[in-house]
């Protein structure tokens, strides 16, 4: 957690020669050898080891990359929510740091997906693929039903509103998911894991309170994604934060736009693919169905 050394990697510092920002430290975690490297960018709520999995197995067979996000994870606190300028400028500056250099193959999951985008828009030469994992994206209520666009107020959580702890029978019941979720991660890790999802979880909702403004504006804006393969994996299970709000039909047709949201991402690009993960959920696709992206991954790979 933020203050303490995290359970693998190391920290870097960044931005110290930047007038506009103090110097950060931030977690990196690379194993592996060889190119193009992996970089893991996680989704909103989620840190590095979150994809340690992921991470490992990319591993075997080129350099791979987890980080934390500033204001994230182990890495130095930061004010958030945070633009996709902001992150993307973070992330090359703390590659480089690392010594780790490009270009990458980028796997973006959900908020992250945004970041790897970006970085793609404004860095093409540093960038030999992308991987996006169950990703939002900008059009997104293009692809929705008129009553899902109607319901925005809902979907979105005002942190302010939230409680100020987790109950017992939460933290119990959440220990008792992740302990499971990470079953097979390092013993070590995954206790000091669980431990920062308990102090941490209200992140998941503050990182996401720029979306409709400064994220969007910023993709759409951004211009076009380099000529670099691309994979789309939607994850195919049903998901039980939108299933609080829908009746069972608008569910289904929300998903159903989903699908077709993240075939056409796929199909804007000449080497572009989409696939559907069947029974995934969208916040743990990569644990749940490591073996999907691992593969979906090699492939690109092989392409770059």
């Amino acid at each position: 957690m933020q203050g303490q050394l995290p359970p693998l990697g190391r920290m870097y510092e960044v931005g110290a020669g930047d007038s506009r920002s103090e110097g950060r430290q931030l977690m990196l975690h690379r194993s592996g050898s060889g190119g193009p490297a992996v970089v893991l960018l996680p989704g909103a709520g989620l840190v590095g080891l979150d994809f340690l999995n992921i991470q490992a197995g990319a591993a075997q067979f080129t350099t791979s990359v987890l980080y934390d996000r500033a204001g994230t994870g182990w890495s130095d606190p930061a004010t958030l929510p945070r633009t996709p300028n902001e992150v993307t400028d973070e992330l090359r500056e703390l590659l480089r740091a690392a010594g780790t250099p490009g270009p990458y193959l980028l796997v973006g999951h959900s908020l992250g997906a945004f970041y790897a985008r970006r970085y793609a828009q404004r860095f093409p030469d540093e960038v030999a693929g992308l991987l996006l994992l169950d990703p939002g994206h900008e059009d997104i209520h293009t692809y929705m039903p008129e009553e899902v666009a109607g319901m925005s107020d809902q979907l979105k959580r005002d942190p302010d509103t939230l409680p100020d702890r987790l109950t017992d029978e939460q933290i119990r019941l959440a220990r008792e998911q992740w302990a499971q979720l990470y079953a097979r991660w390092p013993t070590e890790v995954r206790e000091q894991l669980i431990k920062h999802n308990l102090a941490s979880w209200r992140t998941a909702f503050v990182e996401v309170l720029n979306f409709e403004t400064e994220v969007y504006e910023e993709l759409r804006g951004g211009g076009a994604l380099p000529d670099v393969p691309l994979t789309v994996l939607t994850a195919g299970g049903t998901n039980p934060y939108w299933a609080q709000f829908m009746p069972e039909k608008l569910l289904r047709e929300a998903h159903d736009g989903l699908r077709s949201l993240h075939a056409a991402m796929a199909a804007a690009v000449p080497r572009g693919e989409h696939h559907e993960v069947a029974g995934a959920s969208h916040q743990y696709l990569h644990i749940e169905h490591r073996d999907a992206v691992l593969d979906a991954l090699r492939e690109l790979h092989a392409k770059a």
